[in-house]
């Protein structure tokens, strides 16, 4: 059998999200593999978070590409972004809540590269007039990261469907942050 690191990693990343405090021997069972296995590949914990932070950003990045986010109306950019990341959203949304990754001097400087994409988004459907402007675009980043998480969390808990993702996601964040004819 070989070892499939990506199917480890979604595996690993799935149980994480519901589960926070799993275990390592919990991780190698959801992922089909043995403990032994698992500790070859990934030393422990934080080996394992860190290449889970590694593939996500990756993943982040990409959809980040694939949305082009520099055309078309704001509203265009962020419905295609929902649409190119819903498929890792599982991934972020563990990624997102892991203090691990965001401690000491050690942050990965793909956080800084994606946040800063994500905020200069932001920042052009201020300047065009599509955002509100009393919201920072750092604080309407967190928040899509923010929904982002919650959204893939309520469809793995099974409280949302999933065919739901992409509308929750764009029309909340929209709805708060779209910039009325009035302002």
């Amino acid at each position: 059998m070989t070892f499939d690191r990506e199917q480890v990693l979604r595996s690993a990343a799935a149980l994480l999200t519901r589960k926070s405090t799993a275990t390592m021997d919990e991780v190698a069972k959801a992922a089909g593999i043995g403990r032994a296995t698992l500790h070859r590949h990934f030393a422990g914990r934080d080996a394992l978070v860190k290449a889970l932070e590694s593939l996500g950003l990756q993943e982040f990045e990409a959809a980040l590409d694939a949305a082009r986010l520099d055309e078309d109306t704001s509203e265009e950019g962020l419905r295609r972004l929902i649409a190119a990341v819903e498929p890792s959203a599982g991934l972020m949304s563990f990624l997102v809540n892991e203090n691990q990754l965001f401690e000491g001097d050690e942050v990965n400087e793909g956080w800084n590269r994606a946040d800063a994409r994500v905020s200069a988004f932001f920042r052009r459907g201020q300047e065009r007039g599509e955002f509100r402007i009393d919201l920072t675009p750092a604080w309407l980043t967190e928040a899509l990261y923010g929904l982002v998480g919650t959204g893939a969390w309520s469809i793995q808990a099974g409280r949302v469907a999933a065919q739901d993702f992409q509308y929750m996601i764009v029309e909340l964040l929209l709805g708060g942050a779209r910039r009325s004819v009035e302002q």
